[in-house]
């Protein structure tokens, strides 16, 4: 691959390149070394993306895409610029494995180019279908249920309760609980069209958070110190002579879902009026989202029909999506069972989720692709930087450096699935299509996994060209833990793009 530099831009550029991968060179490091020998001629520090466009910060004011706060997004200006990139036609399709809020079909078809994506979160679904129906709501409709929301008051006799799982116990004022049950009951029971009662529930959904005691932290819901459980806690605590939580939340005063909902609408409305209004980039382009993994809902893709892909996976972080929506999740009905199934259905991205091998192995049977499934399991197997990886880990949780051995499983389970996921991205694509994949490195037990080029490699495998990877000025921190013991090391945020 032909060097992009000069020898001054790569002096520069060497502030993000990784030279010793395992603290103390405890392990192996050759074939990481060789990682960034290879892809560092092809990486770019690039200004024209930061953190706030490879997040859901640039959304937060954006007509449409901040219907839904999905922290985990990333930004519609991150997708406008992909796109300008890639050189699409009207009528291509995009496709995102990881369609979360949306935001990459939702650039797409207002761009005229047709979206396919794929989503177990039940979250995902609803966003969806209000965000791609905004050509099709009444505004008078939506103006009445507005208004009947103003003027619905709960029976004093009412006792329902919005359902509740072990981790959003209590999570709500006892009040707010009742207004977040009646309400669902009676707009379902209402006259309202299937479009209006889908839009009521994403407003629904986006204020949870405001109005319950929870707060979304990283990989954890914090709690309002006014929450009953953190009282009980409290008080278990003072009563077996521990010192008082450390940390008090205190998130103000909650408003009512009434309040919050009726907050929600007058956004959403307005932003549907101008939108309609303006006629705003009205196509004749179609979302196809299809509620399921794409690790077994791609291999049902028919060859070379992908003109592009921009997507995020969730990151190889430890965050698990069924806690952080964990409000979300109960509010919608779904169950303890549930949330596990979730859980482990997700992309492996958690210590709580086992090895999908079997499940891939058998299903790939099932559809009479048994070599595809060989050839596939034989590129994880003979990734030298994989294995190294892999072996690193053993060692360090055999010296006890490791505080959940669940770890191992998820890094080895993480890119063994996206292989596979690569693998059927290069299938369905067609040639000359590009893919973007946003993601952080990452750092355990003193051990630097190079996320970016560890993908991109994995990709070049699968069939992929590496072109280009965009790595952010502002790099990644580690945990207090890691540097106290390891020393600091920054972590690239990258976008990695590669060509069929």
């Amino acid at each position: 691959m032909q060097n992009l530099f000069t020898e001054s831009e790569i002096a520069y550029m060497k502030r993000w390149r990784v030279s010793d991968f395992s603290a103390d060179n405890v392990n192996p490091q050759e074939a990481r070394i060789a990682l960034e020998e290879r892809y560092w001629p092809i990486t770019e520090i690039t200004e024209r993306f930061n953190r706030q466009s490879v997040s859901y910060q640039l959304s937060k004011k954006d007509c449409l895409h901040k219907w839904l706060k999905y922290k985990e997004g990333f930004s519609a200006e991150l997708v406008e610029i992909l796109l300008e990139d890639f050189h699409l036609q009207r009528g291509d399709t995009v496709a995102d494995p990881f369609m979360g809020s949306g935001t990459t079909a939702l650039v797409s078809i207002l761009n005229g180019y047709n979206s396919i994506g794929f989503d177990i979160l039940p979250v995902s679904k609803i966003s969806i279908d209000a965000k791609t129906a905004i050509y099709e709501y009444d505004t008078a409709e939506l103006q009445r249920l507005r208004e009947e929301v103003k003027g619905l008051d709960i029976p004093s006799e009412y006792r329902g309760r919005t359902p509740e799982i072990s981790i959003t116990k209590d999570g709500y004022p006892q009040e707010t609980s009742r207004e977040l049950a009646y309400y669902k009951e009676y707009f379902f029971r209402s006259e309202y069209s299937n479009a209006a009662k889908t839009l009521l529930e994403l407003c629904t959904l986006n204020t949870l958070e405001r109005i319950s005691y929870s707060a979304k932290d990283g990989q954890y819901l914090r709690w309002d110190h006014r929450c009953p459980k953190i009282i009980a806690a409290a008080k278990a605590r003072e009563k077996a002579g521990r010192k008082p939580f450390a940390v008090k939340l205190d998130k103000g005063l909650l408003p009512s879902l009434k309040e919050a909902l009726i907050e929600e609408l007058n956004n959403v409305i307005e932003d549907i009026k101008h939108l309609q209004k303006n006629n705003y980039r009205k196509f004749d382009a179609q979302c196809n989202f299809i509620e399921g993994s794409a690790l077994f809902e791609l291999p049902k893709i028919d060859h070379d029909t992908v003109s592009a892909v921009i997507s995020s996976p969730p990151y190889c972080n430890r965050y698990d999506y069924t806690r952080t929506y964990a409000m979300e999740l109960a509010y919608l009905g779904i169950s303890e069972a549930g949330i596990r199934k979730l859980r482990q259905d997700l992309l492996s991205c958690t210590v709580e989720n086992k090895s999908k091998i079997a499940q891939l192995r058998e299903y790939y049977l099932q559809i009479g692709q048994k070599k595809r499934f060989e050839s596939i399991m034989n590129i994880v197997r003979n990734n030298a930087a994989l294995q190294e990886i892999n072996e690193a880990l053993h060692r360090r949780n055999s010296n006890g450096e490791i505080n959940n051995k669940g770890v191992l499983r998820m890094v080895e389970g993480y890119f063994t699935e996206l292989t596979f996921l690569f693998a059927e991205l290069f299938r369905v694509c067609k040639p000359g299509a590009y893919v973007a994949f946003i993601n952080d490195n990452v750092r355990y037990a003193g051990e630097v996994i190079p996320v970016d080029y560890l993908t991109t490699n994995l990709a070049e495998q699968t069939g992929f060209t590496p072109v280009k990877i965009y790595t952010l000025k502002q790099q990644k921190g580690n945990s207090s833990q890691q540097m106290k013991k390891y020393g600091r090391i920054a972590l690239r945020k990258s976008i990695t793009i590669w060509k069929k």
